[in-house]
């Protein structure tokens, strides 16, 4: 496997107790894991071993929350978030890891300024409408965005954690909605990964140990998504993102 040590190996497990607990209470929080995983391996490889961590905290929030997913916006979504993964592919055949991290925490940072200025009234609805011409851009483009920032660096959690916030979602519809999409675009994107040499056996080799500190991150999250109320969902979910996006810019 790869020459990591001790004090690395714990590193990338507490990344992985991350990404459970962000999977089931404080979606976008493993932006703090993606950039431990770039820290202790080669930036563009870290991408390809995360996945399957990432695919495995799916798989345990939706089956903690399948029965809150608004599946209407999901298939609004997943067209634009398609084209979107499509261009982080082109994008990383290319890129260096410079602009890559340049330009995934630029629109991060962008994402959650738009969502703060966006969530000025104090009660949102359950879910704003989104078949208008504008509900339908603004899912387009965050579709675009998620997609190709899922793809280039694992960091899509966020893009569509600010989308979801401002169309509306509470806590429990936030989460299903997004265990169902990231669970269905992490899967699609396992054989871009591989078509790119970032996953193969080595890589799943180091998985394999890594899943297993995803569930008790998960149960810790369900444990605590109750004891949150909204006001402070939102304001950890934003944060996490703009945590996210600076660790990008300051690498």
């Amino acid at each position: 496997m790869y020459s990591i040590t001790l004090w690395e190996f714990a590193a990338l497990a507490a990344a992985a107790v991350l990404v459970g607990f962000s999977k089931t209470a404080v979606s976008g929080a493993n932006t703090v894991s993606l950039a431990i995983f770039a820290a202790v391996l080669p930036a563009r490889e870290s991408t390809g071993i995360l996945l399957p961590v990432l695919i495995a905290g799916d798989m345990l929030a939706v089956l903690t929350y399948r029965r809150h997913a608004h599946w209407p916006t999901l298939w609004r979504l997943f067209p634009a978030v398609a084209a979107g993964v499509v261009l982080g592919t082109l994008f990383m055949v290319w890129a260096d890891d410079a602009m890559v991290r340049t330009s995934i925490g630029a629109i991060l940072l962008l994402m959650a300024a738009v969502t703060v200025w966006r969530r000025r009234r104090e009660d949102a609805p359950e879910v704003e409408e989104t078949a208008s011409r504008a509900g339908r851009a603004k899912a387009r483009s965050y579709g675009v965005l998620g997609g190709f920032t899922t793809m280039v660096a694992n960091a899509g959690g966020p893009v569509m954690s600010m989308y979801l916030l401002s169309a509306g979602f509470r806590k429990l519809g936030f989460l299903g909605t997004s265990a169902w999409f990231f669970l269905i675009v992490n899967s699609a994107k396992v054989p871009f990964s591989v078509g790119l040499g970032l996953i193969n056996g080595r890589s799943l080799l180091l998985d394999a140990a890594l899943v297993l500190f995803v569930v008790p991150g998960a149960f810790i999250g369900k444990a605590c998504v109750h004891r949150i109320n909204q006001r402070l969902f939102e304001r950890l979910v934003i944060a996490a993102t703009v945590v996210g996006g600076v660790q990008l810019l300051l690498r």
